[in-house]
């Protein structure tokens, strides 16, 4: 049988096949195969046999055409980035980090979700980012943009992710009053959001799923694969102005001589946010 891994629970890995949720163990030598890909994700599409138990024996991964690493979903069509206009104020540096994560993922669509916008007083808040990534803003209290964003995930498999307490959880119940996702406030004391959503699960919605992944609070780009050398394919406005760099190779960016990169960051044609975020996350790769 063929199916998809909804969700991964108490050890097993929970496959939808012909209608019915069978919950799956691995095989032992695809436990052991190396070159078997990482550890089946959500998402992902197995060959499966079933046991006499109703249980089933996860046989084989079928290739990804996609692979989010943090949270790992597999086969994604795209993903929501979801922050807060306020409470909690915007992270400028972790907001680009999760960027750059998206970009390194390879996903075609990479939306971004302001969050909360009935607490800001600019309702353009993030509009010196639309040059670069589609922006939809909403409210989950209000009903602000949720129409538009219920348009956008109709089909296919979109992930939201984002840091903890910015309404993930708040705007899929929002979508789908159906859901009924768990949801928490932002601690007072602390200002940053509760952890609510524990497991990434694919939920049927519309003609295809959403996933509702845990908050983080920082993201370690090295853990997933991304490297001081490979960091600035992740920000993409860059590669138009990479071919003035006199090292056009080797330039990091960052302290070559005449780097178009730094030349264009200095002209205003690349966000200097951007830029200082991309410094900051070379040094720490460093």
């Amino acid at each position: 049988m063929i199916g998809r891994v909804i969700k991964f629970y108490n050890s097993f890995f929970f496959v939808q096949a012909e209608s019915e949720l069978i919950p799956c163990k691995l095989r032992g030598l695809l436990k052991r195969d190396k070159n078997s890909g990482s550890a089946v994700a959500p998402g992902d599409f197995v060959e499966i046999s079933k046991l006499r138990d109703g249980s089933g024996v996860i046989e084989k991964i079928q290739p990804r055409k996609s692979l989010l690493s943090r949270p790992a979903v597999a086969n994604v069509d795209r993903i929501i980035l979801t922050f807060a206009a306020a409470q909690p104020d915007l992270n400028r540096l972790l907001f680009n980090r999760f960027l750059a994560l998206a970009e390194f993922s390879r996903l075609t669509e990479i939306i971004l979700c302001i969050n909360k916008i009935d607490l800001a007083a600019d309702k353009n808040f993030l509009a010196e980012y639309e040059n670069l990534y589609e922006i939809v803003r909403t409210s989950a209290l209000d009903g602000t943009g949720i129409e538009n964003l219920r348009e956008t995930i109709s089909s296919g498999v979109t992930v939201f992710a984002g840091p903890s307490g910015v309404g993930k959880s708040s705007l899929l119940n929002r979508i789908d009053t159906r859901l009924k996702l768990k949801t928490g406030s932002v601690s007072e004391k602390i200002l940053r959001g509760k952890h609510t959503t524990r497991v990434a699960e694919l939920i049927e919605f519309g003609g295809g799923y959403l996933v509702d992944t845990p908050g983080f609070s920082a993201v370690d780009l090295s853990e997933l694969g991304i490297t001081a050398e490979n960091l600035r394919e992740c920000f993409k406005e860059f590669t138009d102005f990479a071919y003035d760099c006199k090292f056009l190779n080797g330039c990091s960016h960052s302290h070559e001589p005449s780097c178009g990169v730094k030349a264009a960051a200095d002209a205003g044609k690349i966000l200097r946010e951007r830029y200082e975020s991309y410094l900051a996350l070379l040094n720490e790769l460093k």
